[in-house]
């Protein structure tokens, strides 16, 4: 069942209520031009006329409107019907005329359809077709109003996702700028601190003494590998897609964290085809992949569980990760992709923003699924062999 035929049946709008309005259509066809004058003059005296441009565009608009009501006393009530409809609804957005408007200009249609219809139509046929009458426009009111928000929704989304875009652009620059600045002096440091610690154990001091060297480096080492994820989000967004066998990619990234889920007391599973080939940017993949399966083992509890699940289509492939941890709250899980944006007292906020930037520069599709019993990521790519 379609929307119109949905909309009809809940107004109860029938093959009888066809008739009425194909028979009162010529005796209201000779006023549509003084409904339409009536229509627009009502227009020019409301906020609306605002929007307007000029007599000329009146001009056409009356034209237009003069069709929209012959079309709705005459149909046929099919897409075409439909679809014509719809577009007032968008172009109300598109010239940023609010939505009330609709309303009131219906109201100006309806009450001279129904002052017509009861000065020219036989008293006991007059409320029937009334009846009719009022079916039809508030149909027609609804498929206008849902094609409003529809269209507004979008325009909403499309201007939240240039702003994100924008900001992500410039934390990328920042992001780049401040990890070049220090990485070098990190790697410095860290050279110094193994040329001392080889002194001091070469020269047979007390032990201890080699300790605070040691712990230095560690934590150099974690701080370099902070500024990677810098430059993995600030890394110039560019493809190096070629064929690869995305079974292999998979396969390794989980042989890889095997040994980081064992230590947090968890089991990792694979379920992979033998071989599976697409064109990706193999590095690219690769680290979706591991931000993903590792996100997934630091989710859950010791005697958790991760599944990693790679399947291909014709056209695409799909990547399934999943764990049975806690989930993600609802309140945060529109904020996951935001870059720097982290539940975990020691994450940076990038991995996730990584995963979606890298998955929707190869034409993906990111979907979260979260609840008591866990989390899923799934991820589909187009293979494009």
């Amino acid at each position: 069942m379609t929307v119109l035929d949905d909309l009809f049946a809940y107004v109860g709008f029938d093959d009888a209520d066809c008739a009425r309005l194909r028979d009162v259509h010529p005796i209201l066809a000779p006023h549509f031009s003084a409904i339409a004058d009536r229509f627009y003059a009502a227009v020019a005296a409301s906020p609306a006329a605002s929007v307007m441009s000029g007599a000329d565009q009146v001009a056409r608009l009356h034209v237009t409107l003069v069709d929209w009501m012959s079309s709705g006393l005459l149909g046929p009530y099919d897409e075409r019907f439909y679809d014509k409809r719809s577009r007032i609804g968008r172009r109300h957005v598109a010239i940023g005329l609010p939505h009330d408007y609709m309303f009131t200009a219906m109201s100006v249609v309806r009450t001279a359809y129904l002052d017509r219809i009861e000065a020219l139509c036989p008293p006991a046929d007059a409320w029937t077709i009334a009846r009719s009458i009022n079916k039809l426009l508030d149909v027609e009111l609804a498929i206008m109003v849902r094609h409003y928000h529809l269209d507004a929704r979008e325009k909403l989304v499309l201007r939240e996702q240039r702003s994100q875009a924008e900001r992500i652009t410039a934390m990328r620059t920042m992001s780049a700028g401040l990890a070049h600045e220090v990485r070098n002096p990190l790697h410095a440091a860290k050279l110094q601190l193994e040329l001392l610690e080889r002194r001091l154990r070469k020269q047979g001091v007390d032990p201890t003494l080699v300790g605070p060297s040691l712990l230095a480096q560690q934590e150099i080492e974690r701080l370099t590998s902070l500024l990677n994820d810098f430059l993995a989000f600030a890394r110039p967004t560019e493809l190096d897609s070629q064929s690869h066998d995305i079974a292999r990619i998979v396969r390794n990234v989980v042989e890889l964290e095997r040994v980081t889920a064992e230590r947090r007391g968890a089991s990792l599973a694979l379920v992979a085809p033998a071989s599976l080939f697409a064109r990706v940017d193999l590095a690219k993949l690769h680290q979706v992949t591991l931000n993903l399966v590792r996100n997934a083992i630091e989710a859950v509890s010791p005697g958790g569980r991760v599944s990693v699940e790679l399947t291909g289509r014709d056209d695409c492939f799909d990547l399934r990760v999943q764990d049975d941890g806690e989930g993600i709250p609802e309140e945060l899980r529109a904020r996951i992709y935001e870059p720097f944006f982290s539940t975990k007292e020691t994450g940076t906020g990038l991995g996730l923003s990584i995963v979606h930037s890298l998955v929707t520069l190869h034409a993906g599709e990111i979907t979260l699924a979260s609840g008591a019993g866990g989390t899923s990521f799934h991820v589909t790519i187009p293979r494009g062999l």
